[in-house]
């Protein structure tokens, strides 16, 4: 986990500062305007943000303050990283919330029905429905979305963050796209568990259907969509930048996005850290989890 995040913050670290154009002059120009802007100004930025130093050198003077706690401060504003952070993660969080809710509403039900019923019209009709939603791009989607309900009949906000009418759209948006591709895990899944023997046994038994789909399917079958969706909810936690940037939802992606544009190189290691971290985390709970969904796999040292 520890080298997973190191790396990524060495490769954001070193994209950043190989890209075109001169960090000092667009922080000068971010802080003082095109008017204002002198060539001495942009030496005088340079120098008191550290800019003048060798990239390995900018590098390890961040890592020595993130080991103490200090994700530094923004180079535009001089606000605190972690601050800036910290007031995002909540808008962040409530998107993924509510976006993994709506997918797996949609997703399990529809998944487990599609494999019970398999080649029945229930299942033409949820694998369609997959497959029109995986081949949708998000972008797309909460474009029409937002033509139709917003413009066109005015029954939501077109954008920002305030009361659950903004966030039905971008919810909708992220939670159909999702449900896509876990409803169809979910049915392959479903599918090869339902053809193990100990399925025709639990029947030969006279276990009631839904015991048998219920308890012994549906959780042997829930591995691979644990995983797919932690890995989902990691990427929503992460923030949705594509997302966040149509219907301006003050997220964590958005605030990534606007200091790449910007060059502010102090929130952009600050989001990647976090980003990383989030990711490694919700992997490690997924892991953990596959202990509880089958009693066979074990985490124990060997000698």
């Amino acid at each position: 986990m520890l080298a997973i995040v190191l790396g990524v913050t060495v490769l954001t670290f070193s994209l950043m500062h190989f890209t075109p154009g001169d960090p000092a002059e667009m922080i000068a120009i971010a802080r003082y305007g095109m008017e204002d802007l002198t060539q001495e100004g942009i030496e005088w930025i340079r120098i008191q943000e550290g800019l003048d130093a060798p990239v390995w050198v900018q590098y390890g003077r961040w890592l020595n303050h993130v080991i103490h706690g200090d994700l530094g401060r923004s180079l535009i504003d001089g606000g605190l990283v972690s601050k800036d952070i910290m007031y995002r993660f909540p808008a962040t969080l409530q998107l993924a919330l509510a976006s993994m809710i709506v997918s797996l509403v949609i997703a399990i039900p529809v998944g487990i029905l599609s494999a019970v019923k398999q080649n029945s019209a229930m299942d033409y009709l949820g694998m369609t429905g997959a497959l029109i939603g995986v081949s949708m791009p998000n972008f797309w989607l909460g474009l029409l979305l937002v033509l139709f309900f917003s413009v066109y009949l005015g029954w939501f906000p077109v954008c920002g963050k305030g009361g659950i009418e903004h966030l039905i759209l971008p919810v909708v948006t992220l939670g159909t796209g999702m449900a896509a591709i876990t409803t169809r895990l979910t049915r392959s899944s479903m599918l090869e568990v339902l053809r193990q023997n100990y399925i025709r046994t639990a029947r030969a038994k006279g276990l009631a259907e839904k015991l048998v789909i219920g308890k012994h399917a549906f959780k042997n079958a829930m591995i691979p969509v644990v995983t797919i969706i932690g890995l989902q909810f990691a990427f929503l936690l992460e923030g949705t930048v594509i997302v966040e940037t149509i219907f301006a939802w003050p997220g964590i992606g958005r605030l990534l996005v606007d200091s790449i544009f910007a060059r502010d190189f102090a929130v952009i290691q600050g989001c990647a850290l976090v980003i990383a971290t989030i990711f490694v985390l919700v992997n490690l709970a997924v892991d953990i989890s596959y202990a509880y969904l089958d009693p066979r796999i074990r985490y124990e040292r060997r000698a």
